[in-house]
């Protein structure tokens, strides 16, 4: 009896030796990011500067997702550099706004990176078009793992800015990431909220448990079908009667302005169940611990004014500052430069960073 329980022991011992010596040679292999088709040539809905150095780079996030970005860095400097990580709008791809304000950025000194987060743009992640308020705040972290990687990047000096529904999940990730040092948010959107409670808060528990009979039946119809519905981007043609935010939305992602061929908003939008995720969590629930400095920047006239001037109230600190752009709208902040302060932007990194 002493003999086969020692053999049993001893049997369990080899076996988990075997298991910790596969985990380690997998671990010791690295990781492999997966493949994802990428453009080379300059296709940003605005014109590159001679300013900036541009590259295409990857980089993955935590739950192996190859995310794709572009690099601006700025000419006729050396040494390690301050570096921001930029993402946004919610639907957008980095053609667009955010890729605007990193070359604005870069311009002022800042190695900036613009990226696609998971599952829409060049970046990777399967089923394509799917948000997650988990996997997109992670996005702004892989793209602070990157920079910190970079042998040109100040570690002490990484901050990041979210434009939009990023602007939500940039707060959120300031307030799980140490390594952040500053943040800004641009004519930000809580989508946690708004998808939960609607614009300007119009929907109670009752509308919320409908959305979720919709929502839930469509999971079912799309496990059948083997595909997602879209949910739809801006419209070819704009509705009779449509609200002036409409309006705006569609004058930038619908017109030469702003249309780019891989943008969710420009084109078939989000899927239908995408909203699934975001109605059942509150990103910015621990916004009051993040200690490093915060700037929010809204347009007097947006739509969508409410979500700054509530998370701003969440927001604890001499560090935090709350700037409201006179006349703009919120589609202003993605692309006008007579209203985009990007100058107050990047002095408030400089001091931010103590350069």
């Amino acid at each position: 009896m002493r003999k086969k329980i020692c053999l049993s022991v001893i049997s369990s011992f080899v076996l988990a030796c075997a298991i910790q010596c596969s985990q380690a040679e997998l671990l010791n292999q690295g990781f492999t990011m997966q493949k994802v088709s990428v453009t080379e040539q300059w296709d940003k809905t605005f014109k590159l500067s001679d300013k900036v150095i541009y590259q295409k780079v990857q980089f993955h996030n935590r739950y192996g997702i190859t995310l794709v970005g572009d690099l601006y860095i700025p000419k006729n400097k050396e040494g390690k550099l301050s570096a921001l990580a930029i993402s946004g709008p919610f639907g957008a791809v980095k053609e667009q706004a955010s890729g605007l304000y990193a070359q604005k950025l870069a311009e002022r000194g800042f190695i900036t990176l613009a990226f696609d987060p998971s599952f829409t743009g060049e970046s990777g992640g399967y089923p394509r078009f799917m948000a997650s308020p988990d996997i997109n705040t992670e996005d702004f972290s892989a793209a602070v793992d990157y920079l910190l990687n970079r042998e040109d990047v100040d570690q002490d000096r990484v901050g990041i800015l979210g434009i939009c529904g990023f602007g939500g999940f940039a707060l959120n990730a300031a307030a799980a990431d140490t390594r952040i040092k500053a943040t800004v948010t641009s004519t930000m959107y809580d989508m946690t909220r708004v998808s939960a409670y609607g614009y300007n808060d119009i929907n109670d528990a009752d509308a919320r448990y409908q959305m979720r009979e919709r929502l839930n039946k469509q999971r079912t119809i799309d496990y059948k079908n083997n595909s997602y519905a879209m949910a739809g981007g801006n419209p070819d043609v704009l509705p009779e009667g449509a609200p002036q935010f409409m309006k705006d939305y569609w004058d930038y992602y619908k017109t030469d302005r702003g249309y780019h061929k891989r943008s969710l908003n420009s084109n078939e939008g989000w899927t239908v169940t995408s909203a699934l995720s975001l109605i059942n969590a509150k990103i910015l629930a621990f916004a009051d611990e993040i200690r490093a400095p915060v700037l929010m920047i809204h347009g007097e006239k947006a739509h969508s004014r409410y979500f700054s001037e509530t998370a701003f109230k969440k927001l604890k600190g001499d560090n935090k500052e709350l700037m409201i752009i006179k006349d703009a709208n919120h589609v202003d902040l993605y692309d006008n430069l007579d209203k985009i302060p990007f100058e107050k932007i990047a002095d408030f990194y400089e001091k931010s960073f103590n350069l």
